[in-house]
């Protein structure tokens, strides 16, 4: 590490459909479509404090389908940052993938390459940070990546919690709510830290 220069700092990595707003199966494809999940600004809110990073990182394959641009999904992420900073709360980087599950990208989760360039851009330690997600691939994305990980059962999280023991992940916690899942790392960010992945 060079002189004078900060220690790298943990980060809270957030899915965004189905964590902090409602998925749609026509997926969100304007402002006037986003809706906030009971609970989640507040939540935000309550961690406003906390050192670390609070970054989002979401997969938005309506781009890649052609059925919004990627300047209006960008829009759709500006407003939900606009709204979470109007609540109190605060996200320090939020990045997307707009490309389809079969374009085989770097940076459509599961693959863990926005959580690496994100690290990158805000030096971040992995190793001490979580993703919290609403699938599978949330949580596959942040183990490949060397994050810690936790499944809310909001958005599609109830349905996919049973898949993680078929992948190998029964150990991954399972929270009701982000506020549950901030509530918990936030508390333990030490010892998870010191735990090592």
């Amino acid at each position: 590490m060079s002189p004078g220069l900060a220690p790298p700092r943990p980060a809270i990595f957030l899915d965004r459909d189905g964590v902090i707003i409602e998925n749609r199966a026509d997926y969100v494809k304007s402002v006037a479509e986003v809706a906030f999940i009971p609970g989640v600004l507040k939540a935000l809110a309550s961690v406003r404090r906390w050192p670390g990073a609070i970054v989002v990182i979401t997969n938005q394959s309506a781009v890649g389908r052609g059925l919004i641009t990627l300047a209006a999904a960008v829009a759709i992420n500006a407003y939900v940052r606009q709204q979470v900073e109007a609540a109190g709360g605060r996200l320090d980087g939020l990045y997307l993938c707009p490309h389809l599950p079969a374009d085989g990208c770097a940076c459509r989760k599961p693959a863990p390459g926005l959580l690496r360039q994100a690290a990158r851009d805000l030096r971040l330690d992995l190793r001490a940070s979580v993703m919290i997600g609403d699938a599978l691939t949330d949580v596959q994305a942040g183990h490949a990546a060397g994050t810690r990980a936790v499944l809310v059962r909001t958005g599609r999280g109830a349905e996919q919690a049973p898949r993680l023991a078929l992948a190998g992940l029964g150990h991954v916690p399972v929270a009701v709510d982000l506020a549950a899942a901030l509530a918990d790392f936030t508390a333990t960010t030490t010892r998870w830290a010191s735990a090592g992945s």
